[in-house]
């Protein structure tokens, strides 16, 4: 069920932010308690204000009247994906090349399933991290394929 509304809410919501030239970066449906919430997720370089968020909101709410994908009420929020944004798509991992990357893996690799560090490249298969483990430097090249979450990573 989950699958299949933000399957139908990305093609609704893809013409409205390619008309405001952002980029849509995460659609989320959750039930939170007793609360469903629809979370859409878009950005653009320099990042997104609450103007961009609110029209890109007024005008999926539109979209989703005219064609009530959704059975149940819900909380329709549009938003930034944050400092912390997640990288879902390969040219997520290219544009990020440079960046502090948290990385979750579905099995470990080299005995680790959580990598920190910069990510120094992406060629489609493989992901580069630079990680500091206490003192030393570490370079760990992670296949894409078993990469099970990813996101930007805020250092301090």
């Amino acid at each position: 069920m989950s699958n299949k509304v933000t399957e139908i809410v990305e093609q609704l919501v893809l013409p409205i932010v390619k008309e405001l030239h952002l980029e849509l970066v995460d659609i989320e449906y959750a039930k939170e308690g007793k609360n469903w919430f629809l979370r859409v997720f878009i950005d653009k370089e320099g990042g997104v204000d609450i103007e961009e968020c609110g029209t890109v909101s007024e005008r999926l709410s539109e979209k989703l009247d005219e064609t009530d994908p959704i059975p149940y009420n819900y909380f329709l929020e549009v938003s930034s994906p944050g400092a912390e944004r997640p990288l879902k798509k390969a040219e997520d991992f290219t544009k990020s090349i440079g960046k502090n990357v948290f990385i979750k893996t579905y099995e470990p690799i080299d005995g680790l399933k959580e990598f920190e560090g910069a990510l120094l490249a992406f060629d489609g298969q493989t992901v580069t991290v630079a990680m500091k483990i206490k003192t030393r430097s570490k370079t760990v090249e992670i296949p894409y394929e078993k990469v099970a979450k990813a996101r930007l990573a805020v250092t301090f």
